[in-house]
């Protein structure tokens, strides 16, 4: 094993992998970001633009002694809305199965960084589809911060008793998927009961 599995842990609840590519001897899985909220950024920033580019254009000509100097913090509002979507449009994760190699690799990418984790196939004692405890992350209504939730996941099971977060999602999307990679890596699935209450 190469890397970290605990880098790969999601803060969110849910993910949502796709699968990219499926052959015989490659499986592809793929993970991109947040969209709604990257497009989002980018059309409000696209809309700030038009405010932005006269009141830089006015400071340039009358430097910092007119009245656009007070309107200094659009652009600076559009340079950071710009920033916020080219990051969230930049992550990335993958997972990729060669059976071939007999490897996984599990690869997390945005513009800051590039975390790789490597697996071997005898490595993984088998795959667990259950259910993790997320935290809610913040307070609503006078709730405490420190609420948690529990969310369906996929998992790989390693022989040294480490679990790897897969994807995170609704029970129905991540049945099909376990069984798939079971069928894939050989592994044995665990399903927990709780998902079925």
């Amino acid at each position: 094993m190469e890397g970290n599995p605990s880098q790969f842990e999601a803060i969110g609840s849910r993910l949502g992998f796709s699968i990219a590519s499926d052959e015989p001897e490659i499986l592809s899985l793929l993970w991109q970001g947040g969209r709604f909220p990257a497009f989002l950024c980018l059309g409000i920033a696209t809309l700030l633009l038009f405010l932005s580019v006269p009141i830089v254009e006015a400071i340039r000509q009358r430097g910092f002694e007119g009245p656009a100097i007070s309107l200094w913090y659009f652009p600076l509002m559009n340079l950071i809305l710009l920033g916020i979507s080219f990051f969230l449009l930049s992550l990335k994760r993958n997972i990729l199965f060669n059976s071939k190699a007999q490897q996984i690799v599990l690869q997390k990418r945005s513009i800051f960084r590039n975390v790789k984790l490597c697996l071997e196939y005898e490595d993984v004692s088998g795959l667990r589809l259950g259910l993790d405890d997320v935290y809610s992350g913040f307070a609503v209504a006078g709730s405490s911060a420190d609420q948690k939730f529990s969310v369906p996941s996929l998992r790989l099971v390693l022989k040294n008793g480490e679990t790897v977060l897969l994807d995170r999602g609704s029970t129905r999307r991540l049945e099909p998927l376990a069984k798939r990679l079971s069928e894939y890596l050989g592994k044995p699935m665990q399903k927990l009961e709780e998902l079925h209450r």
